[in-house]
């Protein structure tokens, strides 16, 4: 099948050097001068790609890219921006675009990337429309969450996984950004290469220029051997480059570099040492603030930034604590060869008041610590660190679950106050209903099967088998 390729920009230079490259490539071509001209050609002839200039007279490719989605979303469009235009990109990405190609550009960059955006597209056809977001294929990587936040985090992932655009993760410390990069990378075309991770603030300054574009024997004290880099090492695959923002200003303009020319100079060497890497960055700071107080630099800051993914911190996604805590508790029973245990509900209660500073980590920690020292077939509050005891004795939300009771001024949890609020319900009507679920259902004025799917979420439903 020969794919139609649509050309869109206002030099005609630009046209015809495309035209004649894509011919060769064996594609058939269309072209029009500015984004008005380039629609006529999408009414009357059947696209299968569009690439546009995004810097035009009368429609720019922006609109271009934003009707052409309106209209017809499965033709896939790759824009082309001026050297150093990221802001640009950025938008086009967000605005649906497939990829981006930066003017003066390579032409086998430019055929690699059409040949994914076309495999995408043909993909698009015969895969079935999800109903919902889905977490990523590759569920050995333990994301864990059913919250509308999380499925936001899993749908970006499955979005950007397929692309070569640079990505920055940013979160709270604890919030799974390493897991999240290696989703990202297995759900790549990169998936059989290396994922290589570097933390830039626990290597020193000194040395860290030598671990990202590696040396040569001699280069300095104690080189006695020429080293690749990490940049090398993880050549064809994807480099993690985790807390990002430690980097010290002088790297920053070598990883700059490294990003826009796609080639690495080793510490001691003149010779540039072309690679293919992708790269996923992250940080748990406001990178934009560190730009404005000049502790990064602005230009590294929107080549990282091209596309961003948010991870939430746990407090913002409290639905999800249930999840992960059996998660938690299933996988420290499996490290430590312990029958499976479950949890208590007082415990849970517990756990789902905490505000977690720490995030999924401290979770993770506390859990692990729990399943060792129970000696018994489930997590019980005795095995909690005693802070969050004594923080649960001291909240407001205990075993009252009245709302109108909370002292505010002490500060709460909404979503654990509510959770709380739902849990004693069920729990009371059942008593008053002598556990017969369909009258418990009519007390509290839900659906029979509203009850059933509360009941599970709470856990309930182990304890009352009448129905």
């Amino acid at each position: 099948m020969t794919h139609r390729i649509l050309v869109v920009d206002d030099e005609q230079s630009m046209r015809d050097f495309l035209s004649i490259f894509l011919k060769k490539e064996g594609f058939e071509v269309e072209t029009a001068a500015d984004g008005e001209k380039a629609l006529e050609v999408v009414a009357r002839t059947p696209i299968d790609l569009i690439i546009s200039d995004v810097r035009m007279s009368a429609m720019d490719g922006m609109r271009l890219l934003r009707e052409v989605k309106r209209r017809e979303a499965s033709i896939e469009v790759i824009v082309m921006t001026a050297y150093g235009s990221t802001a640009d990109a950025i938008k086009a990405m967000r605005d649906g675009a497939y990829d981006y190609i930066s003017k003066p550009f390579k032409l086998n960059e430019v055929k690699v990337t059409i040949q994914k955006a076309l495999k995408k597209r043909e993909l698009a056809k015969t895969a079935p429309e999800p109903e919902v977001a889905s977490p990523p294929k590759k569920q050995e990587h333990n994301i864990v969450g059913k919250s509308a936040a999380m499925q936001k985090v899993f749908e970006m992932i499955n979005r950007v996984a397929d692309t070569k655009t640079t990505i920055l993760i940013t979160g709270e410390s604890g919030t799974g950004k390493e897991l999240v990069a290696r989703a990202i990378h297995d759900g790549s075309v990169r998936a059989g290469k290396a994922f290589v991770t570097i933390n830039c603030g626990a290597i020193p300054s000194e040395l860290m220029e030598s671990e990202l574009f590696g040396h040569l024997r001699g280069s300095f004290t104690g080189a006695v051997r020429d080293k690749d880099g990490l940049f090398k090492v993880a050549d064809g695959g994807t480099l993690f480059l985790d807390e990002v923002s430690e980097l010290p200003l002088q790297l920053q303009v070598k990883l700059l570099r490294a990003l826009q020319e796609r080639r690495v100079t080793p510490v001691g060497g003149s010779d540039e040492i072309p690679i293919d890497t992708r790269v996923i960055a992250a940080t748990n700071r406001d990178l934009l603030e560190d730009v404005r107080f000049g502790r990064f630099r602005e230009d590294l800051y929107y080549r990282l930034n091209v596309i961003q993914v948010r991870l939430p911190p746990l407090r913002e996604r409290t639905e999800d604590i249930p999840l992960l805590v059996e998660h938690f508790i299933k996988r420290a029973c499996l490290e430590m060869s312990r029958e499976p245990m479950r949890i208590s509900e007082a415990a849970m209660m517990i756990l789902t008041s905490h505000p977690y500073p720490g995030n999924v980590r401290e979770l993770s920690n506390l859990l692990e610590r729990a399943v060792a020292l129970e000696n018994s077939d489930q997590v019980r509050p005795q095995s909690l660190p005693s802070h969050l005891l004594e923080r649960h004795e001291e909240s407001p939300v205990k075993h009252e679950y009245d709302p109108l009771k909370i002292d505010l001024s002490r500060g709460t949890n909404l979503d654990a106050v509510l959770e709380q609020v739902e849990y004693h319900l069920l729990r009371d009507a059942l008593d008053q209903a002598a556990g017969v679920k369909t009258e418990a259902a009519k007390i509290l004025g839900i659906t029979f099967r509203s009850l059933r799917y509360r009941l599970k979420k709470h856990k309930l439903d182990d304890e009352r088998e009448n129905s």
